[in-house]
């Protein structure tokens, strides 16, 4: 176990130059102070590695040092060989880039670890896409992505989540999937913000450069934004009765409803559960949805906002076919 992690800390040092204690514990999943016996020991091995202090420091290896690490692990030639979604390259035009990498490197592996190889693709693959689930237009896509590896600036037109349009001049930092929407990371005013790329309406590229940030950190980026967006979602806990027969159907009927607890079937069998809600009306519409199978226990406001909607429902079917009204 150590001495795949002192493997690793050598590729990376080779990698990315210089990095400090603290970048090295959180990509490896051990303390600084592991850290630090591990430079130890590496040094004590022959190996050059030296530590810089003060700011912009960490460590490196001695100038000009390589090693030429062979022989890959089975597991490490799986994480290779895995194809991600044939869609996200696609959308990246890299789907037949991806495919002559996999052959090229199929080609390069010995005779005896090559059929092995081939048969990652047989045994696991993997499709980002949702049932049901219509493609997004990506119309800028190309300009995007062209903007990024260029470091210009890009002028765009944005429409928010209320319909509203703006304009943006913004600094394109990387392209992020989540699932299968595409989110674009950039700088606007100072500050980065994510950008459903499908609700770009237009981008067009300009010939003002920028620096893109040294300390910049895609992936860090996109996990400290969605889990400060998940802790700024909006969530209304609700507790019901539920009739036996619900439970499987509760589990997929919505992707706003959140099942906090199911509890033991009370003597008449109705189980409690506990659910989540971004809104009191998105959980006033799912439980009408179920029809008599889901009684509402709290909140109040909401039993008497489920009993309004039911009375309109009602209402609504008693007017005459034919009254718009």
């Amino acid at each position: 176990m150590r001495a795949d992690r002192l493997v690793s800390i050598l590729l990376l040092l080779q990698i990315h130059g210089r990095m400090t204690a603290k970048s090295l514990s959180e990509r490896l999943e051990v303390s600084q102070r592991t850290i630090h016996r591990d430079m130890e020991a590496l040094s004590a091995a022959g190996v050059p590695v030296v530590a810089e202090r003060g700011a912009g420091g960490g460590w490196r290896l001695l100038e000009g040092y390589r090693t030429n690490l062979t022989g890959l692990k089975e597991s490490e030639l799986r994480a290779l060989l895995v194809s991600p979604s044939d869609q996200l390259l696609s959308d990246l035009g890299l789907n037949r880039t991806a495919e002559d990498a996999r052959n090229k490197l199929l080609a390069a592996l010995p005779a005896v670890d090559r059929d092995g190889a081939k048969e990652v693709r047989q045994r696991i693959h993997i499709d980002t896409s949702t049932w049901r689930q219509s493609k997004e237009k990506m119309a800028s896509f190309e300009t995007l992505q062209a903007a990024i590896w260029n470091e210009n600036k890009i002028q765009i037109r944005y429409e928010r989540a209320d319909g509203q349009s703006v304009d943006r001049l913004i600094e394109p930092l990387g392209l992020v999937a989540k699932g299968s929407v595409w989110y674009l990371v950039a700088v606007a005013e100072g500050e980065p913000r994510s950008y459903r790329v499908s609700r770009i309406r237009s981008a067009e590229l300009t010939e003002e450069r920028f620096n893109r940030p040294d300390s910049f950190d895609l992936a860090r980026y996109w996990k400290m934004s969605t889990q400060t967006f998940l802790e700024r979602l909006p969530n209304v806990e609700v507790r019901v009765k539920g009739h036996p027969s619900i439970l499987s159907r509760l589990k997929f009927t919505s992707r706003f409803l959140r099942i906090l607890e199911i509890g033991s079937p009370a003597s008449d069998g109705w189980i409690p559960i506990t659910l989540s809600f971004d809104t009191e009306q998105e959980a006033a519409e799912t439980i009408l949805g179920f029809g008599d199978r889901v009684i509402v226990t709290e909140p109040e406001s909401l039993q008497h906002r489920v009993i309004a909607m039911a009375k309109a429902v009602v209402q609504r079917y008693d007017q005459p076919s034919d009254s718009p009204d």
